[in-house]
C-alpha cells in the first residue's frame, strides 16, 4: 500500500510537469512578458460616407494611459496624481479595480492595462513631458470616432470601451478596446475595425526596451477598416429631422429598384456628437431616463397598426384570390354594418368599386372583401384555411417577420394566423371576429419600415429588394441577403389597380395635399386608432408613378388624421429627393412643420403613473 501510494505521488509530479512543460503556456507567457514588450498598433477604423460623397463619420487622434503593475516600484504616486489631477485615493481605487479579476478578468501584472483611455492633448502633452519619471506608464495611441454632422444618430450608432462580455464573445477584443455598440458602427463591426498590428520590442533584465526583436521580422502592420458608402441622402435625412422635431415618430424613405434606404428618420432624435467621448455613459444615462426615449430607432423597433396604409394588402390578396375583381362595387353606410356590428367610415359616395375605394379610403369596401374572403367555403374549406391564406399573402409582402435590414434590433411586428385566434377566440370565431384587420386595425402591427417597404413593392409592381442602409463596402461586398429579391404571391397586373386607386388619392381623395407636386405622386392615409390619446397620423406612397424613384413612409404619433402630418411630411420628402432642392412655398411649409410640436406630457405622465401602479402591484 505504501509504494502504491509513492508510485501515485511520482505519477502525479510526473503529470503536472508534463502539463506545465507540454500543454500549458503560463510560464513561457511569464517569462516572455519579461523578455518582450508587445506594442499593439490600433488601426484606423474605416470612414462612413453618405451616397454623395459626403464623410458623415472620421477619426481623431486620442491617448490611452496604461500601466504595467510589475513595474511600478519606486513610483512618486503624489507627483504622479498632481500632474494627471487626480487623489491618492482615487488612484489606489484604480488600481484596485484594475488587479480586481472579476472586473477584469484579463489582469497580469505584466501585461500593459489601461489606466485612463481616452487623454485629452492637453494632459496627452503635460504627461508626456514627465513620463519618463512614471516608470510602468506608457502612452498608446489610438483613434476616436468624430460625427461632423448632428443627424443620423439611429443609423450610425456609436462606439464605446468592450464589456468582459463583448471580450468573451470574441478573443479579438482586449479590455480597452473599442467597438461600435449601436446602428452601423455595431451591425459593420468586423468590416470597419480593421485589425491589429503590433511591434515586438525586446526587453533587458532591467524592463528597458532595446528596440525590435530580431530587426521587426515578428512585427505585424496594422489594417485599417473598410470605409463604408451609405445608401442615406444627408439633404433628404437633414430635412426629414427637420420636420420630426418635436414629435414621436419616424420617416422612412427607400429607392424601391434597389432596396436602398434613403432616410430614416426617428423622432425624437438627437446629436450623435452626444455620445463622443468620456462622457458618453453619463449621457446615455439621461437620454435612457428620457420619456420619450429618444434612443429607440422607433423606424425599426417601433410596431404600431398600420391603419388604412394597410387596405392597399388588401385589395392585392382580394384580387388574387378572385374575391373581387376591380369593378367589384361594395356597399359603405358609414362603414361595415352587418346585424349589430358596425366598423365606422368617414363620409363618402356608395357604392363604389376598387380604384375610388382606395382613393377614398373606404373601410366598408375593405371589411366586406374580408368577410367575403373568410367565409368563401367554395374556395376554402374553413375559416382557419381561408385565414392561414390571407396570413401567406401578408408574409409574402414582407409582414410578420423581420425584412432583415442590415441595422441592429429590428422587431418583425404581427401578423395574426388561425392559430392566435383559436388561442384567444377557441373555434367558433368568425369573420366578425377579425374584420378590423382589413383596416390596418386590431392585431396587425407593423413598423415603419415595412409600410414603406410596402409603398416599394407596389413601386416595383410585386417585388421588394430586402432594404439596406449601407450601399458599398469599400475592399469588400454586401451580404447577399441584403441584394435578395423577393417576389410576392400577388400577380404584377393587379398591382396596376392599386397604383391607379393610390393615384386618385393624390388627385382628389385622402391625399390630394400632395397633389401640387410636379410629378405623379401615388399616396395612401393612414389613420390609426390609439388607446393613449389622439389617433396615429400615417402616410405611404410612391413617386413617379410610372418610374418610382422613391418610396416612403411617414408616421407621426397622435398625429390625428393621415392628411394632418403624413401627407404633407411625405410630399416635402419626396419633392426633396425627386427635384434636389425644396420650391419657395414648400420650404416655408416645411419650416411651419418643423415649428408644429405635438405634446405628450399628459400621455407620457399617465404611462409613467400607469407603469408606476403595475410595478407597486
Amino acid at each position: 500500500m505504501i509504494g502504491g501510494i509513492a508510485v501515485l505521488i511520482v505519477l502525479a509530479y510526473i503529470a503536472r510537469l508534463a502539463f506545465l512543460q507540454l500543454m500549458s503556456d503560463d510560464y513561457k507567457a511569464s517569462a516572455d512578458n519579461n523578455a518582450f514588450y508587445n506594442n499593439v498598433i490600433y488601426p484606423s477604423r474605416g470612414t462612413i460616407y453618405d451616397r454623395n460623397g459626403k464623410m458623415l463619420v472620421y477619426n481623431q487622434p486620442a491617448y490611452d494611459l496604461m500601466v504595467i503593475a510589475n513595474e511600478l516600484e519606486g513610483l512618486d504616486t503624489l507627483d504622479f496624481c498632481r500632474t494627471m489631477g487626480m487623489s491618492r485615493e482615487q488612484f489606489d481605487a484604480r488600481m484596485s479595480q484594475i488587479k480586481d479579476r472579476n472586473k477584469n478578468p484579463g489582469y497580469s501584472s505584466y501585461t500593459q492595462q489601461v489606466f485612463q483611455t481616452q487623454l485629452s492633448a492637453a494632459d496627452y502633452s503635460v504627461l508626456q513631458e514627465k513620463l519618463f519619471r512614471y516608470k510602468g506608464f506608457y502612452i498608446r495611441s489610438r483613434t476616436v470616432r468624430k460625427y461632423a454632422f448632428p443627424y443620423l444618430a439611429h443609423v450610425l450608432g456609436d462606439v464605446a470601451e468592450v464589456s468582459p462580455a463583448d471580450i468573451e464573445r470574441d478573443p479579438y477584443y482586449e479590455p480597452g478596446d473599442y467597438m461600435g455598440k449601436q446602428g452601423i458602427e455595431r451591425s459593420y463591426e468586423q468590416d470597419l475595425r480593421g485589425e491589429k498590428g503590433v511591434e515586438v520590442l525586446l526587453r533587458d533584465a532591467r524592463g528597458r526596451i532595446q528596440g525590435h526583436y530580431k530587426n521587426g521580422a515578428f512585427d505585424r502592420k496594422p489594417k485599417p477598416g473598410r470605409d463604408l458608402t451609405l445608401s442615406i441622402d444627408l439633404d433628404l435625412q437633414a430635412l426629414g429631422e427637420r420636420l420630426m422635431e418635436g414629435k414621436l415618430g419616424a420617416i422612412v424613405a427607400i429607392e424601391p429598384k434597389t432596396g436602398e434606404v434613403l432616410c430614416m428618420v426617428s423622432g425624437p432624435t438627437y446629436d450623435p456628437r452626444q455620445l463622443e467621448g468620456k462622457e458618453r455613459g453619463k449621457r446615455m444615462i439621461e437620454m435612457g431616463k428620457d420619456p420619450l426615449k429618444p434612443l429607440l430607432n422607433r423606424a425599426v423597433m417601433g410596431t404600431y397598426p398600420p391603419g388604412s396604409t394597410f387596405k392597399t394588402s388588401q385589395a392585392l390578396t382580394f384580387l388574387q384570390e378572385g374575391i373581387i375583381t376591380p369593378q367589384t362595387a361594395y356597399p359603405c353606410s358609414r362603414g361595415f354594418r352587418l346585424g349589430g356590428f358596425k366598423m365606422g367610415c368617414h363620409g363618402h359616395p356608395a357604392p363604389l368599386p376598387l380604384v375610388p375605394a382606395i382613393a377614398t379610403s373606404c373601410n366598408g369596401y375593405f371589411g366586406w372583401g374580408l368577410y367575403h374572403m373568410l367565409n368563401n367555403r367554395t374556395k376554402y374549406k374553413t375559416i382557419q384555411e381561408a385565414m392561414t391564406t390571407w396570413k401567406d399573402y401578408m408574409v409574402s409582402m414582407g409582414f410578420g417577420y423581420k425584412l432583415g435590414i442590415d441595422l441592429p434590433s429590428e422587431l418583425r411586428g404581427l401578423i395574426p394566423n388561425a392559430p392566435y385566434y383559436d388561442k384567444a377566440h377557441g373555434t367558433n370565431w368568425n369573420a366578425i371576429s377579425v374584420i378590423s384587420i382589413s383596416i390596418g386595425q386590431g392585431e396587425v402591427l407593423l413598423t415603419p419600415l415595412q409600410i414603406a417597404n410596402l409603398g416599394a413593392t407596389i413601386a416595383n409592381r410585386g417585388y421588394y429588394i430586402t432594404p439596406h442602409v449601407v450601399k458599398e463596402v469599400k475592399g469588400g461586398a454586401l451580404a447577399d441577403s441584403l441584394l435578395t429579391k423577393h417576389v410576392t404571391k400577388v400577380e404584377p397586373k393587379y398591382y396596376e389597380f392599386v397604383c391607379e386607386g393610390m393615384r386618385k388619392a393624390v388627385l382628389g381623395g385622402t391625399c390630394k395635399g400632395a397633389a401640387y407636386l410636379p410629378f405623379e405622386a401615388c399616396g395612401k392615409t393612414g389613420t390609426a386608432q390609439n388607446p393613449h390619446g389622439q389617433d396615429h397620423s400615417a402616410f405611404m406612397g410612391f413617386a413617379p408613378k410610372d418610374d418610382p424613384k422613391i418610396a416612403i413612409c411617414v408616421y407621426v404619433e397622435n398625429g390625428k388624421w393621415g392628411a394632418t402630418y403624413g401627407v404633407p411630411i411625405g410630399a416635402l420628402m419626396m419633392e426633396q429627393y425627386i427635384n434636389g432642392k425644396l420650391s419657395p412655398s414648400s420650404e416655408a411649409k416645411a419650416e411651419a412643420f418643423q415649428h408644429r410640436h405635438i405634446s405628450y406630457e399628459a400621455r407620457t405622465a399617465k404611462e409613467q403613473k400607469k407603469e408606476k401602479s403595475k410595478s407597486e402591484r
